[in-house]
């Protein structure tokens, strides 16, 4: 009587413990995938300041077409990429809108009358304000991401990884040339 209650409480024990190590996993996974959309909230909502931006230079510059252009193109790939969870290709889109936005703000500083602009003072605002935003999501991302790849790595954790189909995720590092100010030629 008494071995088959001990075998009973380690069962019961093993069980208990096989939910909490499936349930952390999870939990953290989904808290990784939660911080990655965040990324994609404000990367979506600096795409939707750029067409306001960009339609205020015009006014001013409407002869800076090629750089209008780009920043177009670039919007597109982060719309695009934000509909993924390919990190790398976020991240890459994420620096193209980057410097065709250095590139704008080149063009203002040859306007006077426009860097003086109301609207593009706070345009200019909102902006700083969404990358102030942009640059807090990447790091909560990569915190998640980092306590969910030491889970993923160790032990006891890392034998519960296949039951709960966690795996590593990929951190969101800067693209190549991230160091590198964009060349801007009129």
């Amino acid at each position: 009587m008494l071995y088959v209650i001990i075998v009973v409480v380690v069962l019961v024990a093993l069980v208990g413990f096989v939910i909490v190590g499936f349930n952390k996993l999870r939990t953290t996974d989904i808290g990784a995938q939660e911080a990655l959309g965040g990324i994609d909230v404000q990367l979506t909502r600096r795409a939707d300041l750029i067409p306001n931006l960009v339609e205020t230079v015009k006014g001013y510059a409407s002869h800076e077409s090629g750089v209008f252009e780009e920043v177009t193109k670039a919007r597109a790939g982060v719309a695009a990429a934000a509909k993924g969870d390919d990190v790398p290709a976020k991240a890459a889109a994420d620096q193209a809108l980057s410097q065709a936005l250095v590139k704008v703000n080149a063009v203002a500083e040859a306007y006077p009358d426009l860097k003086a602009n109301v609207q593009f003072l706070d345009l200019q605002k909102q902006l700083a304000e969404t990358e102030n935003q942009i640059s807090f999501a990447r790091q909560y991302y990569n915190d998640a991401v980092a306590t969910l790849n030491k889970l993923t790595q160790t032990i006891p954790w890392m034998l519960f990884t296949g039951i709960a189909n966690v795996h590593k995720r990929e951190f969101y590092d800067a693209p190549d040339g991230q160091d590198v100010a964009p060349t801007v030629k009129f």
